[in-house]
């Protein structure tokens, strides 16, 4: 598809966002589906500047945000999706005529990543290691949008997930239970829970060898989703899988959460199986 006047610009604003793989994967779906779409990464320190300048153009469709700017963009929006707002970040900027709304797809990734894995939540004690910016949004949408009976996060910053544990407590129905991320509380958490999402950086390149979840704690029983891709089987993933349990890999909450910054922009589906080959080549 050649560029022209009426070609529609998404991208990615953050600082840095040198080594982003979305343009790889959005553009990729452009191009699948023949739609006059371009997305570009863009650099940026001054957001407020920024902002003004996306209002003031044409033919800007959306943006994914990273980081540092996911917490203050939501002050320059219009509209924030609920999820969002529980969250207290967004990831994605929809724009429409002159509005600017926000939501945060990294919440419905998760959950798509899970329900396309099989994952049944009814009735599902669910443990989250970690309490960071990705836990507090698969947090809340587990909380708010699927039937879970339970959720236990352990963390490793006390004061981090204590914020976050009360803020579900204030914000949802869900039954919290919150601890100090230890061997201790780690191995009969696991005992008593049907899925657990790993959400802290361990394992991530270049320390591949490492993990917070002894493989003698892992049972046929359990669940384990790692939200770290790269690389794409952690050694969590690796034991968890020997050991018996489901596995999901942290390519799949980063594929769908592409997948619905891109139906939010185009209002198209997305084409997910080229989506997804672009991503798992990135790490070939």
């Amino acid at each position: 598809m050649d560029i022209n006047a009426e070609t529609q610009l998404c991208g990615v604003l953050g600082h840095p966002v040198k080594h982003s793989l979305s343009p790889a994967i959005h553009n990729a779906a452009f191009h699948h589906l023949g739609l006059n779409y371009v997305y570009l990464a863009f650099p940026v320190e001054d957001l407020p500047h920024a902002i003004q300048g996306i209002r003031a153009l044409g033919n800007l469709r959306g943006f994914s945000v990273t980081i540092p700017h996911k917490v203050s963009v939501m002050p320059h929006l219009d509209a924030i999706d609920p999820t969002a707002h529980h969250v207290g970040a967004v990831n994605t900027i929809v724009k429409s005529g002159h509005t600017l709304s926000g939501w945060n797809t990294d919440a419905s990734g998760a959950l798509q990543a899970l329900q396309h894995a099989g994952v049944e939540f009814a009735e599902t004690r669910v443990v989250m290691l970690g309490s960071g910016g990705a836990a507090r949004a698969i947090a809340f949408g587990l909380a708010l949008n699927a039937p879970i009976a339970h959720l236990t996060i352990l963390g490793i910053e006390e004061e981090e997930r204590r914020r976050l544990a009360n803020d579900l407590r204030e914000g949802t129905k869900l039954p919290i239970d919150d601890r100090p991320l230890t061997t201790e509380t780690l191995e009969p958490t696991l005992a008593q829970s049907q899925l657990m999402i790993h959400c802290t950086p361990v394992g991530m390149v270049p320390h591949t060898d490492e993990t917070c979840v002894p493989r003698s704690f892992l049972n046929p029983n359990l669940t384990v989703m790692d939200i770290v891709y790269n690389p794409l089987d952690t050694r969590l993933l690796k034991d968890a899988r020997e050991t018996g349990c489901r596995t999901i890999r942290g390519l799949e909450m980063f594929l769908h959460q592409a997948v619905a910054q891109f139906e939010l922009w185009t209002g198209q589906r997305a084409p997910v199986t080229v989506m997804r080959r672009v991503l798992e080549s990135s790490f070939s």
